[in-house]
């Protein structure tokens, strides 16, 4: 009866077909969902270099879940991904230029780190019986660690024979995109074609049945982990690629990203479901999120619920779907009236298709130059997590509104890839003017040549920017600051004592040249001795942790220097009592618990910079630059130490 119905309709077997791959796939429905929605919200979506940013900003993502699938297909887990990728571009960046390797010799010495790193994991799990939660994320802080280690906490810079990996063909077709394809065709290869792939989906069926069928599961293990490895160094030398630099701290978190891309396409943690398209899919659907969500000009600190929020659905409507479906398994055409079986339904199933065209076809259309006569200015900050870039965005915004401009601010949250991802998402939405504050100076480099292509000024502030040009730079001077808070110090303990260093971000250009001013200011005080350096990331807690430590194994120290007031008053808290007494603590920024404290006298002294200002003049500054107006190359904003005696005029 069934085979007769569907002989009876021959335009049900293609419609079967389309069907079941965009409403039987949840990933699948999602993405087109999200496609339709960012091109009815925004004009600047759905245009071809904008969907092209979208790929780029995927690739990185979607090759390091490729890894992740086979590993979560096989019912592991691997949370070391995105730290193996910072270790092998690093590797690979170090052994061409510091150890003078062959570049081809040090790409396989990269690949070679990622492949080993993934036999590790797979031995302590397969060997040692480690659950591969604790075997991956103990290499998380190993290759985290020797990353650090390496490049000495800074970026090194990366080989120009190696950096078209990030470039584009022709100037149009984006090399990243092309990798990501061919490292996703690999993978559809390894699972549906070869015999480690088959292995896998038994594995992650039942492991038992698996050994007893005679299958090396201890053996296929290690093999899987290790392509794991594989993919992310390949992954991490994209990403370095991109940045023209192998950043130390780079691909933080990125793990977590790769997880939620493959769960997001369809595969089980529980093992034995996954494949290389649903993969894609939940990468891009990430990608188009993050893209869409910053030309609407979302608030940074908003995007991560929402992106929260669709992980969650996307995953809970594709569990209810295979809910539904495992019970309602019938022949094609003996459900009549089911949604789009026999002609009628084909035919509502192709109207609703051509709608969805003709709507963001339309929209698209109807938006492409639709950006009118207002002026608009994106702001990338290297984080809000800081109070110090939280004021510069607040005058930055103060200053937007008085001057009716239409300004953009995105959050960085230090990570100099998702920075490069937003200045791109500037550049292809067409804003007048662009004002970032970098992550890292390199990094930020190939992003800022970008916009000078596009014809975008660009104005610098707080960091400048390498090998780009800038309209201005509007920053305070901090190796200035940092003499100017060694010779605080040196004045509060009459040029003698011992001191410890709280460094910020390894990596990052504020702390090394924070750093650099105040070793070279202290170079004039010889009785001053540095009795320990250690970072604690520019954060409150870390200071007080790292401060609580250092104070067990120095107990005679008279002084400490933070490279921000966060991390100073987390010393101040660990030194308690001690605190602007018998130990003077300085800080840098001047931020309002800063003040509170120097006026409390718990803080000897914070270098102000004045960050309201900063951001009221980079505004300013972006706003003149975009009227084709003159401006100064550089705008110097004061820097003065802040002591109990002055600090009045700052509060």
């Amino acid at each position: 009866m069934a085979t007769e119905t569907a002989k009876s309709d021959p335009g049900a077997g293609g419609v079967s077909v389309l069907r079941r791959v965009l409403l039987d796939n949840g990933a699948l429905s999602a993405l087109v969902v999200l496609v339709v929605a960012m091109s009815l919200l925004s004009g600047d979506f759905l245009t071809t270099q904008n969907l092209l940013n979208v790929g780029v900003q995927a690739a990185v993502t979607a090759i390091l879940a490729f890894g992740v699938t086979f590993v979560i297909v096989s019912a592991g887990i691997d949370l070391s991904v995105g730290s193996v990728a910072a270790l092998s571009a690093t590797v690979l960046a170090w052994s061409a230029t510091s150890a003078g390797v062959p570049v081809v010799l040090a790409v396989v010495l990269a690949i070679v780190t990622g492949i080993a790193c993934g036999l590790v994991n797979g031995a302590l799990i397969s060997y040692g019986k480690l659950p591969p939660f604790i075997a991956t994320l103990a290499m998380l802080s190993i290759a985290r660690g020797l990353s650090l280690v390496i490049s000495q906490g800074s970026p090194i810079a990366f080989p120009d024979s190696v950096s078209w990996l990030g470039d584009t063909l022709g100037g149009r077709l984006p090399v990243p995109v092309l990798v990501m394809i061919a490292m996703g065709l690999i993978t559809a290869l390894i699972l549906g074609r070869t015999f480690i792939g088959r292995s896998m989906y038994a594995i992650g069926g039942n492991e038992e049945a698996a050994r007893l069928s005679g299958l090396r599961v201890k053996r296929q293990k290690v093999v899987i982990y290790a392509l794991s490895g594989l993919f992310a160094a390949v992954a991490g030398i994209v990403l370095a690629s991109r940045l023209v630099s192998a950043q130390p701290q780079a691909a933080q978190g990125y793990e977590l990203d790769a997880i939620a891309a493959v769960v997001i396409g369809g595969a089980s943690l529980a093992g034995g479901v996954g494949k290389a398209s649903g993969t894609l899919i939940g990468a891009l659907i990430l990608a188009v999120l993050r893209n869409g969500l910053n030309l609407l000009s979302v608030s940074a600190f908003w995007q991560q619920v929402v992106i929260g929020v669709v992980i969650a659905l996307a995953v809970l409507l594709d569990t209810l779907r295979r809910k539904a479906g495992s019970g309602a398994a019938s022949p094609a055409g003996t459900a009549p009236g089911a949604p789009g079986s026999g002609r009628r339904g084909a035919l509502k199933f192709a109207g609703a298709a051509l709608a969805v065209a003709v709507v963001v076809g339309g929209v698209s259309y109807l938006n492409s130059g639709s950006s009118g006569g207002t002026t608009k200015v994106g702001m990338s900050l290297s984080t809000l997590n800081n109070p110090f870039f939280v004021q510069m965005r607040q005058g930055a915004e103060a200053e937007a509104k008085k001057a009716g401009v239409e300004l953009t601010v995105t959050d960085a949250q230090n990570d100099a890839s998702q920075q490069a991802n937003q200045l791109q998402n500037f550049t292809s939405s067409g804003v007048s003017s662009i004002i970032v504050n970098p992550v890292d100076s390199d990094a930020v480099g190939p992003g800022v040549r970008s916009a000078n292509k596009a014809d975008i000024p660009v104005v610098a502030a707080d960091r400048g920017v390498n090998k780009a040009d800038t309209a201005t730079l509007v920053a305070s001077d901090n190796v200035a600051g940092g003499k100017l808070a060694a010779d605080a110090l040196a004045d509060k303990l009459g040029g003698k004592g011992s001191i410890v260093i709280l460094q910020g971000t390894a990596g990052t250009s504020a702390s090394r040249e924070r750093g650099a001013g105040f070793a070279e200011g202290l170079k004039a005080y010889p009785g001053i001795k540095v009795a320990a350096e250690q970072p604690a990331d520019f954060d409150r807690t870390k200071g007080l942790d790292v401060m609580t430590n250092l104070i067990q194994s120095h107990p005679g120290i008279t002084g400490v220097f933070a490279e921000n007031d966060e991390m100073a008053l987390g010393a101040a808290k660990a030194l308690g009592s001690r605190a602007g007494k018998s130990v003077a603590v300085v800080g840098f920024d001047g931020t309002p618990d800063g003040l509170k404290a120097v006026e409390a006298g718990t803080l000897y002294a914070s270098v102000a910079q004045q960050p309201a200002e900063l951001g009221r003049i980079a505004v300013r500054n972006a706003v003149k630059a975009a009227k084709d107006e003159t401006v100064q190359s550089t705008v110097k904003v004061p820097v003065k130490v802040v002591t109990r005696e002055n600090v009045a005029d700052f509060s």
